[in-house]
Protein backbone atom coordinates (compact mmCIF):
# COMPACT_ATOMS: atom_id res chain seq x y z
CA UNK A 1 0.00 0.00 0.00
CA UNK A 2 1.42 3.40 -0.98
CA UNK A 3 1.59 6.28 1.44
CA UNK A 4 -1.41 8.53 1.21
CA UNK A 5 -1.04 11.81 -0.64
CA UNK A 6 -3.13 14.83 0.25
CA UNK A 7 -4.24 16.71 -2.85
CA UNK A 8 -5.97 20.06 -3.24
CA UNK A 9 -7.08 20.99 -6.74
CA UNK A 10 -9.37 23.57 -8.33
CA UNK A 11 -11.41 23.50 -11.55
CA UNK A 12 -13.85 25.95 -13.11
CA UNK A 13 -15.88 26.13 -16.28
CA UNK A 14 -13.85 29.21 -17.20
CA UNK A 15 -11.10 26.80 -18.23
CA UNK A 16 -13.08 25.83 -21.35
CA UNK A 17 -15.03 27.58 -24.09
CA UNK A 18 -18.63 28.72 -23.59
CA UNK A 19 -20.03 25.87 -25.69
CA UNK A 20 -18.07 23.24 -23.78
CA UNK A 21 -18.96 24.32 -20.26
CA UNK A 22 -21.98 22.09 -19.54
CA UNK A 23 -20.28 18.99 -20.96
CA UNK A 24 -17.17 19.81 -18.97
CA UNK A 25 -19.17 20.18 -15.76
CA UNK A 26 -21.09 16.93 -16.25
CA UNK A 27 -17.89 14.96 -16.85
CA UNK A 28 -16.03 16.71 -14.04
CA UNK A 29 -18.62 16.07 -11.33
CA UNK A 30 -19.19 12.48 -12.46
CA UNK A 31 -15.45 11.78 -12.24
CA UNK A 32 -15.33 12.25 -8.48
CA UNK A 33 -18.95 11.83 -7.32
CA UNK A 34 -20.33 9.06 -9.52
CA UNK A 35 -22.77 8.72 -12.38
CA UNK A 36 -25.66 11.22 -12.38
CA UNK A 37 -27.90 13.11 -14.77
CA UNK A 38 -27.63 16.87 -15.26
CA UNK A 39 -30.31 19.38 -16.21
CA UNK A 40 -29.20 22.80 -17.45
CA UNK A 41 -31.85 25.47 -18.08
CA UNK A 42 -29.04 27.56 -19.61
CA UNK A 43 -26.55 25.71 -21.78
CA UNK A 44 -24.51 28.77 -22.72
CA UNK A 45 -22.06 30.56 -20.45
CA UNK A 46 -22.67 28.19 -17.52
CA UNK A 47 -20.60 29.19 -14.47
CA UNK A 48 -19.43 26.57 -11.96
CA UNK A 49 -16.35 25.39 -10.15
CA UNK A 50 -14.90 23.19 -7.44
CA UNK A 51 -12.12 23.10 -4.89
CA UNK A 52 -11.47 19.49 -3.96
CA UNK A 53 -9.43 18.14 -1.03
CA UNK A 54 -8.80 14.42 -0.90
CA UNK A 55 -6.66 11.55 0.32
CA UNK A 56 -7.22 7.87 -0.38
CA UNK A 57 -9.58 7.88 2.62
CA UNK A 58 -11.54 11.14 2.62
CA UNK A 59 -12.84 13.75 0.19
CA UNK A 60 -14.26 17.24 0.76
CA UNK A 61 -15.43 19.47 -2.09
CA UNK A 62 -16.51 23.10 -2.14
CA UNK A 63 -18.61 23.64 -5.27
CA UNK A 64 -20.54 26.52 -6.76
CA UNK A 65 -22.66 26.86 -9.86
CA UNK A 66 -25.51 28.52 -11.68
CA UNK A 67 -28.99 26.94 -11.70
CA UNK A 68 -28.84 23.17 -12.26
CA UNK A 69 -30.65 19.91 -11.47
CA UNK A 70 -28.83 16.69 -10.51
CA UNK A 71 -30.57 13.32 -10.68
CA UNK A 72 -29.50 9.78 -9.90
CA UNK A 73 -31.76 7.05 -11.24
CA UNK A 74 -32.21 3.47 -10.09
CA UNK A 75 -30.39 2.33 -13.22
CA UNK A 76 -27.41 4.56 -12.50
CA UNK A 77 -27.27 3.35 -8.90
CA UNK A 78 -27.35 -0.24 -10.15
CA UNK A 79 -24.71 0.11 -12.87
CA UNK A 80 -22.44 2.45 -10.89
CA UNK A 81 -22.93 1.16 -7.31
CA UNK A 82 -21.98 3.45 -4.45
CA UNK A 83 -23.15 2.60 -0.94
CA UNK A 84 -21.53 5.69 0.53
CA UNK A 85 -23.05 8.87 1.91
CA UNK A 86 -22.56 12.56 1.25
CA UNK A 87 -22.77 15.26 3.90
CA UNK A 88 -24.20 18.29 2.10
CA UNK A 89 -24.05 21.79 3.59
CA UNK A 90 -25.05 24.94 1.65
CA UNK A 91 -22.82 27.94 2.32
CA UNK A 92 -24.79 30.41 0.17
CA UNK A 93 -28.12 29.89 -1.59
CA UNK A 94 -30.63 27.05 -1.20
CA UNK A 95 -30.90 23.44 -2.34
CA UNK A 96 -34.01 21.26 -2.68
CA UNK A 97 -33.36 17.55 -2.12
CA UNK A 98 -35.79 14.72 -2.90
CA UNK A 99 -35.04 11.13 -1.88
CA UNK A 100 -37.02 8.18 -0.51
CA UNK A 101 -40.37 10.03 -0.80
CA UNK A 102 -39.03 12.92 1.25
CA UNK A 103 -38.32 16.51 0.22
CA UNK A 104 -36.28 18.97 2.24
CA UNK A 105 -35.10 22.53 1.67
CA UNK A 106 -31.52 23.16 2.69
CA UNK A 107 -30.25 26.66 3.44
CA UNK A 108 -27.01 27.82 5.10
CA UNK A 109 -26.88 26.34 8.59
CA UNK A 110 -28.82 23.19 7.63
CA UNK A 111 -27.10 20.07 6.39
CA UNK A 112 -28.13 16.55 5.47
CA UNK A 113 -26.80 13.09 4.77
CA UNK A 114 -27.89 11.45 1.54
CA UNK A 115 -26.96 8.11 0.09
CA UNK A 116 -25.93 7.40 -3.50
CA UNK A 117 -27.30 3.86 -3.17
CA UNK A 118 -30.86 4.94 -4.07
CA UNK A 119 -32.31 7.48 -6.53
CA UNK A 120 -32.43 11.18 -5.67
CA UNK A 121 -32.95 14.63 -7.16
CA UNK A 122 -31.08 17.78 -6.15
CA UNK A 123 -32.23 21.13 -7.50
CA UNK A 124 -30.91 24.64 -7.10
CA UNK A 125 -32.82 27.45 -8.76
CA UNK A 126 -30.21 30.19 -8.33
CA UNK A 127 -26.45 30.51 -8.02
CA UNK A 128 -25.26 28.81 -4.85
CA UNK A 129 -22.20 27.50 -3.03
CA UNK A 130 -22.00 24.36 -0.87
CA UNK A 131 -19.67 21.86 0.81
CA UNK A 132 -20.03 18.14 0.20
CA UNK A 133 -18.06 15.46 2.07
CA UNK A 134 -17.94 11.82 0.93
CA UNK A 135 -18.32 9.29 3.77
CA UNK A 136 -17.88 5.52 3.49
CA UNK A 137 -21.02 3.51 4.17
CA UNK A 138 -19.48 1.50 7.01
CA UNK A 139 -18.65 4.71 8.88
CA UNK A 140 -22.37 5.57 9.03
CA UNK A 141 -24.33 2.30 8.94
CA UNK A 142 -22.56 0.69 11.86
CA UNK A 143 -22.76 3.73 14.11
CA UNK A 144 -26.40 4.52 13.30
CA UNK A 145 -27.59 0.90 13.00
CA UNK A 146 -29.13 1.51 9.60
CA UNK A 147 -28.45 1.36 5.88
CA UNK A 148 -31.12 3.62 4.45
CA UNK A 149 -31.29 7.17 3.07
CA UNK A 150 -30.87 9.86 5.71
CA UNK A 151 -32.41 12.98 4.22
CA UNK A 152 -33.57 14.57 7.46
CA UNK A 153 -32.16 18.05 7.91
CA UNK A 154 -29.39 18.54 10.46
CA UNK A 155 -29.26 21.80 12.44
CA UNK A 156 -25.68 23.05 12.24
CA UNK A 157 -26.31 26.41 13.91
CA UNK A 158 -25.94 25.49 17.59
CA UNK A 159 -24.55 22.92 20.00
CA UNK A 160 -22.91 19.84 18.53
CA UNK A 161 -24.31 20.76 15.10
CA UNK A 162 -22.39 24.02 15.13
CA UNK A 163 -19.21 22.16 16.06
CA UNK A 164 -19.70 19.83 13.08
CA UNK A 165 -20.40 22.76 10.75
CA UNK A 166 -17.39 24.72 12.00
CA UNK A 167 -15.12 21.69 11.55
CA UNK A 168 -16.36 21.21 8.00
CA UNK A 169 -15.81 24.84 6.99
CA UNK A 170 -12.50 24.90 8.87
CA UNK A 171 -11.25 21.89 6.90
CA UNK A 172 -11.97 23.80 3.71
CA UNK A 173 -10.56 27.13 4.84
CA UNK A 174 -7.30 25.57 6.10
CA UNK A 175 -6.91 23.33 3.03
CA UNK A 176 -3.50 24.69 2.07
CA UNK A 177 -1.94 24.32 5.53
CA UNK A 178 -3.01 20.75 6.35
CA UNK A 179 -1.02 17.55 5.92
CA UNK A 180 -2.59 14.26 4.86
CA UNK A 181 -2.47 13.01 8.45
CA UNK A 182 -4.16 16.12 9.80
CA UNK A 183 -6.85 16.09 7.10
CA UNK A 184 -7.64 12.43 7.75
CA UNK A 185 -7.60 12.84 11.54
CA UNK A 186 -10.03 15.77 11.50
CA UNK A 187 -12.24 14.01 8.94
CA UNK A 188 -12.38 10.88 11.12
CA UNK A 189 -13.48 12.88 14.13
CA UNK A 190 -15.93 14.94 12.12
CA UNK A 191 -17.69 11.76 10.94
CA UNK A 192 -17.83 10.46 14.50
CA UNK A 193 -19.45 13.70 15.74
CA UNK A 194 -21.78 13.79 12.75
CA UNK A 195 -23.10 10.33 13.62
CA UNK A 196 -23.60 11.41 17.23
CA UNK A 197 -25.59 14.38 15.96
CA UNK A 198 -27.69 12.28 13.57
CA UNK A 199 -28.40 9.76 16.34
CA UNK A 200 -29.46 12.46 18.78
CA UNK A 201 -26.72 11.06 20.97
CA UNK A 202 -24.74 11.58 23.89
CA UNK A 203 -24.22 8.72 26.26
CA UNK A 204 -27.27 6.41 26.26
CA UNK A 205 -29.06 6.02 29.57
CA UNK A 206 -29.71 2.34 28.80
CA UNK A 207 -27.54 0.14 26.60
CA UNK A 208 -30.42 -0.97 24.42
CA UNK A 209 -29.49 1.04 21.33
CA UNK A 210 -26.55 -0.66 19.69
CA UNK A 211 -25.54 2.33 17.58
CA UNK A 212 -25.46 4.62 20.61
CA UNK A 213 -23.41 2.13 22.60
CA UNK A 214 -20.97 1.70 19.72
CA UNK A 215 -20.53 5.47 19.32
CA UNK A 216 -19.66 5.94 22.98
CA UNK A 217 -17.33 2.92 23.03
CA UNK A 218 -15.50 4.18 19.94
CA UNK A 219 -15.05 7.59 21.53
CA UNK A 220 -13.78 6.11 24.80
CA UNK A 221 -11.29 3.80 23.08
CA UNK A 222 -10.01 6.62 20.87
CA UNK A 223 -9.46 8.89 23.89
CA UNK A 224 -7.66 6.14 25.88
CA UNK A 225 -5.88 4.29 23.06
CA UNK A 226 -2.44 4.98 24.57
CA UNK A 227 -3.31 3.13 27.79
CA UNK A 228 -1.42 -0.19 27.51
CA UNK A 229 -3.76 -1.84 30.01
CA UNK A 230 -6.96 -1.04 28.12
CA UNK A 231 -9.00 -4.04 27.03
CA UNK A 232 -12.61 -4.66 26.14
CA UNK A 233 -13.23 -5.54 29.78
CA UNK A 234 -11.69 -2.35 31.19
CA UNK A 235 -13.50 -0.19 28.62
CA UNK A 236 -16.85 -1.79 29.49
CA UNK A 237 -16.22 -1.36 33.22
CA UNK A 238 -15.28 2.31 32.77
CA UNK A 239 -18.50 2.94 30.86
CA UNK A 240 -20.65 1.00 33.33
CA UNK A 241 -21.71 -1.74 30.91
CA UNK A 242 -21.03 -5.44 30.59
CA UNK A 243 -18.43 -6.81 28.19
CA UNK A 244 -21.21 -8.69 26.41
CA UNK A 245 -23.11 -5.45 25.71
CA UNK A 246 -19.97 -3.82 24.28
CA UNK A 247 -19.12 -6.88 22.19
CA UNK A 248 -22.66 -7.04 20.80
CA UNK A 249 -22.64 -3.38 19.76
CA UNK A 250 -19.25 -3.68 18.05
CA UNK A 251 -20.11 -7.00 16.42
CA UNK A 252 -23.11 -5.30 14.85
CA UNK A 253 -20.66 -2.80 13.31
CA UNK A 254 -18.37 -5.57 12.07
CA UNK A 255 -15.57 -5.31 14.62
CA UNK A 256 -14.50 -6.41 18.11
CA UNK A 257 -13.05 -4.58 21.13
CA UNK A 258 -9.58 -5.96 20.40
CA UNK A 259 -9.69 -4.95 16.73
CA UNK A 260 -10.99 -1.48 17.56
CA UNK A 261 -8.30 -0.90 20.20
CA UNK A 262 -5.60 -1.98 17.73
CA UNK A 263 -7.02 0.25 14.99
CA UNK A 264 -7.13 3.32 17.24
CA UNK A 265 -3.57 2.70 18.45
CA UNK A 266 -2.39 2.38 14.86
CA UNK A 267 -4.10 5.65 13.95
CA UNK A 268 -2.46 7.27 16.97
CA UNK A 269 0.98 6.05 15.88
CA UNK A 270 0.37 7.18 12.31
CA UNK A 271 -0.56 10.69 13.45
CA UNK A 272 2.43 10.89 15.80
CA UNK A 273 4.86 9.72 13.12
CA UNK A 274 3.76 12.68 11.01
CA UNK A 275 3.87 15.20 13.87
CA UNK A 276 7.08 17.23 14.44
CA UNK A 277 6.44 17.17 18.20
CA UNK A 278 7.21 13.43 18.28
CA UNK A 279 10.32 13.44 16.07
CA UNK A 280 12.57 13.04 19.11
CA UNK A 281 10.99 9.69 20.04
CA UNK A 282 12.37 6.41 18.74
CA UNK A 283 10.02 3.87 17.20
CA UNK A 284 10.34 1.75 20.34
CA UNK A 285 9.46 4.70 22.58
CA UNK A 286 6.57 5.59 20.30
CA UNK A 287 5.28 2.02 20.45
CA UNK A 288 5.19 1.99 24.27
CA UNK A 289 3.73 5.52 24.42
CA UNK A 290 0.90 4.46 22.09
CA UNK A 291 -0.16 1.34 23.97
CA UNK A 292 1.81 -1.37 22.14
CA UNK A 293 3.69 -4.06 24.06
CA UNK A 294 6.80 -3.82 21.86
CA UNK A 295 8.21 -2.20 18.74
CA UNK A 296 7.99 -5.52 16.88
CA UNK A 297 4.29 -5.83 17.70
CA UNK A 298 3.79 -2.29 16.41
CA UNK A 299 5.81 -2.87 13.21
CA UNK A 300 3.95 -6.07 12.34
CA UNK A 301 0.50 -4.54 12.86
CA UNK A 302 1.47 -1.24 11.22
CA UNK A 303 2.78 -2.87 8.05
CA UNK A 304 -0.30 -5.07 7.81
CA UNK A 305 -2.57 -2.00 8.16
CA UNK A 306 -0.72 0.66 6.13
CA UNK A 307 1.60 -1.34 3.85
CA UNK A 308 4.80 0.26 5.18
CA UNK A 309 6.73 0.04 8.42
CA UNK A 310 6.64 2.95 10.92
CA UNK A 311 10.19 4.03 10.06
CA UNK A 312 9.33 4.28 6.34
CA UNK A 313 6.30 6.44 7.05
CA UNK A 314 8.34 8.74 9.32
CA UNK A 315 11.08 9.19 6.72
CA UNK A 316 8.52 9.91 4.00
CA UNK A 317 7.29 12.89 6.03
CA UNK A 318 4.06 14.82 5.48
CA UNK A 319 3.01 15.37 1.91
CA UNK A 320 2.15 19.00 1.06
CA UNK A 321 -0.97 19.83 -0.90
CA UNK A 322 -0.45 19.49 -4.61
CA UNK A 323 -1.86 22.86 -5.56
CA UNK A 324 -2.54 25.93 -3.51
CA UNK A 325 -6.00 26.42 -4.89
CA UNK A 326 -8.00 29.63 -4.93
CA UNK A 327 -11.67 30.38 -5.35
CA UNK A 328 -13.24 31.33 -8.67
Amino acid sequence: MALETYVVDASTTRDVTLRERTDFWSEHVTSYQGRMGYGYPRTEDFHAGTIRQCTDTHQLVMFWSDTIRYTRTAGQARHDPDEGYRLLLPVAGEIVLRQDDQEILLAPGAGCLLTFATPFEIRQDAPMRALIMSIAAQEVNGRLNRSSPLTAGLDLTSGLGRVVGDMLTGLHEERNTLTSGQFDAVSDRLVELLCMLAAGDDRPTAPGHLADVETVVRRYIREHAADPDMTGVTAAQALGWSLRQVQLALRHAGTTPRELIREERLRLVRDRLRAPAYRHMTITELAYASGFSSSSALSTAFRRRFGVCPREMRHAGPRPSAIRAGVD
